[in-house]
């Protein structure tokens, strides 16, 4: 797509720097996700509703996420998943798993692929721009899919929730971006772009700190969008930051023609 917000002046060239969701933007957060639940799913009689659903077996899954997000914000990410992979068996009946079992689960954060647009579109938007991570993650797991599946791509600062002591869409986290940025990098509120998958987590909190954000809509989440458009006010919209990166390149290339 593109800009959809015409009536904003704002375009690339005011932009500084790129602040991402790394799971589920950069990172295939729910095929990671689904990949990791098999052991517990494959214990399951057959039939049953889980085994070959992904958004079913994960909107089950994610709400035992989300709760100790909000009620153990400063519990590391890692950590956090090895307690709601035992609550999920529990809801689906099954015996607890093993502490090694679970310690598993929570370990391979780092090893979810990227998308395959992902690393390429970096490497494009890092000529234009300085990187930044803002995210729901394990400074660990986060060291780990940068060194692994986003290996080759410089980032110029990284702010885990671990680092911050809570979980988006904590207003806290975005005003943690804004100081550090700031502090770290010289870069003022109005030249950031937050760029990110995510409508309920990342793009409410960015307008209501008054951000400038773009949408990269991979899961066709135009449903969840109509429930909500008035909480969100995203400048850009792509179906894949590979889209982003061909659009950023369009528009500085059209620049130096004239």
């Amino acid at each position: 797509m593109g800009k959809i917000r015409p009536e904003d002046p704002t375009s690339f060239h005011d932009i500084q720097l790129l602040s991402f969701d790394v799971y589920s933007t950069l990172i295939d957060e729910k095929g990671g996700l689904f990949s990791g639940l098999q052991p517990l799913l494959s214990r399951l009689p057959v039939p049953n509703p889980y085994a070959n659903d992904l958004k079913y077996t994960l909107h089950a899954f994610q709400e035992f996420e989300h709760e100790l997000q909000i009620s153990r914000p400063a519990l590391q990410y890692n950590k956090l998943l090895q307690l709601a992979y035992k609550a999920f068996a529990a809801s689906i009946h099954l015996p607890e798993p093993s502490e090694e079992e679970a310690h598993h689960f929570g370990s391979l954060v780092g090893a979810w692929p990227a998308f395959p647009d992902t690393v390429a579109a970096l490497k494009i938007l890092k000529k234009h721009f300085r990187l930044v991570i803002l995210s729901n993650i394990d400074n660990d797991s986060i060291a780990a899919t940068i060194s692994g599946p986003l290996k080759g791509v410089e980032f110029d600062a990284v702010y885990t929730a671990q680092d911050i002591g809570s979980y988006k869409p904590s207003l806290s986290n975005f005003k943690y971006l804004l100081e550090a940025v700031k502090v770290d990098l010289g870069v003022e509120k109005e030249h950031i772009l937050h760029t990110a998958q995510a409508l309920l987590v990342d793009h409410i909190p960015a307008k209501t700190m008054g951000m400038h954000s773009a949408w990269i809509n991979r899961e066709d989440e135009e449903e969840t969008l109509e429930k909500i458009k008035g909480e969100v006010a995203f400048t850009w919209q792509f179906e894949s930051l590979g889209e982003m990166a061909a659009a950023v390149e369009k528009e500085f290339e059209s620049a130096k023609i004239i």
